[in-house]
């Protein structure tokens, strides 16, 4: 009797180890001061593929290789050039100078704008929390509602394009209409196992399927009658400007995230057709950005201490110039200079909090973020 209740446990305890899934909450996602760094794999080959749906898979994506790197900033909305423009926003996220404006609540990211184009609503970007089996729909929420003159229109819509959707009667286009509208799904299918070159992971697999649709109305007049029309619901692909765009689009993709306090959320990521087949390349997560400033970046620039109190020590190795700049959570940059040798930096006149350092050469740059007590 002992022995079987035994076998029972053991047996009980052995499938929730197996069953066990990970859970992922706003916790777990980007905050201010966070930096990702996010490598492209331009050609994964055929061993790179999506897998299969449910618990307990393993994708192995040790094999890509960094064909260009990008860092993510993710800093405070405040003190950004668009930030009155975004009242209900506590993240922003700089992509190599583009903006983009969230709010992260316990229920999920809220996308509210890309720089100065501010959504009419905002557009579930991320669900939470994130739990296999989990599915949300978002939507239809109308992004983009606006009018657009004046010289932008006239390049985009020339002379020519007005005459064609006008079968000649005007040759001027005065006002457009764009009206912009999303639907998304999201489906957490599977959990398991993540291998990059970053490391092995615990990662939930979340499908976004993101239907887009697009309504394109303009008013043409003519320079010599003064006779103007409205010609409504044209194909994005009439207008030269737009030419490859689809006034009706869907996008399908797979991302790869996790509750590893050691990393950012999203670990991998890819866009697929209907079916399944990847697109162009992965985007992953890796631990620095590539460079050519060295071979060996890790061995050739060092920042030491951190966290700091009074003095930093920016370590080269080689005596080429290279520009250091130092930045805040904002973005701002507070402090830039150039420098050939290892220089020490005082800090005490910084406040207490999280900081980056940029040492940039040749085009390219590297990227620290350093912690001052």
């Amino acid at each position: 009797m002992i022995k079987r209740q035994f076998f029972f446990l053991a047996f009980a305890l052995f499938a929730g180890n197996i069953y066990a899934q990970i859970t992922v909450i706003d916790a777990d996602a980007p905050s201010i001061g966070d930096i990702a760094y996010q490598a492209y794999d331009t050609n994964p080959g055929t061993t790179i593929n999506i897998g299969s749906t449910g618990i307990n898979q393993s994708w192995d994506f040790s094999s890509l290789q960094e064909s260009s790197t990008n860092s993510l900033f993710f800093i405070s909305p405040l003190g950004t050039i668009y930030e009155n423009q975004y009242p209900n926003a506590n993240l922003c996220l700089d992509d190599n100078g583009s903006l983009s404006y969230y709010n992260k609540t316990q229920s999920g990211f809220f996308m509210h704008g890309v720089g100065d184009t501010v959504f009419n609503s905002p557009a579930l970007f991320y669900p939470l929390p994130l739990t296999f089996g989990l599915t949300v729909s978002d939507g239809p929420i109308v992004v983009i509602d606006t009018a657009i003159t004046g010289p932008f229109l006239s390049m985009a819509i020339p002379p020519s394009t007005v005459a064609g959707l006008t079968n000649g009667l005007a040759n001027r286009a005065d006002t457009a209409l764009i009206q912009i509208t999303n639907t998304t799904e999201f489906l957490v299918n599977a959990s398991g196992t993540l291998s990059i070159p970053l490391g092995v992971f615990d990662v939930l697999r979340l499908k976004r399927v993101q239907t887009t649709n697009s309504v394109l109305d303009v008013y043409c007049s003519d320079t010599i009658s003064g006779l103007g029309m409205w010609v409504n619901n044209i194909p994005f692909s009439s207008i030269p400007f737009l030419a490859g765009l689809s006034n009706n689009e869907i996008e399908y993709k797979y991302q790869w995230i996790t509750n590893d306090i050691t990393v950012e959320f999203l670990l991998a990521e890819i866009v697929v057709d209907d079916l399944d087949n990847i697109i162009d390349g992965v985007s992953f997560q890796t631990s620095e950005p590539a460079s050519s400033i060295s071979e060996n970046k890790q061995d050739r620039f060092r920042v030491f201490p951190n966290p700091t109190t009074n003095f930093i020590t920016i370590e080269l190795s080689n005596n080429n110039q290279v520009l250091v700049q130092l930045s805040d959570v904002f973005g701002k940059v507070i402090m830039e200079r150039f420098l050939q040798n290892t220089t020490q930096l005082n800090m005490s006149s910084y406040s207490a909090g999280i900081y980056y350092i940029t040492l940039k050469s040749e085009g390219h740059s590297l990227v620290k973020k350093i912690i001052i007590e």
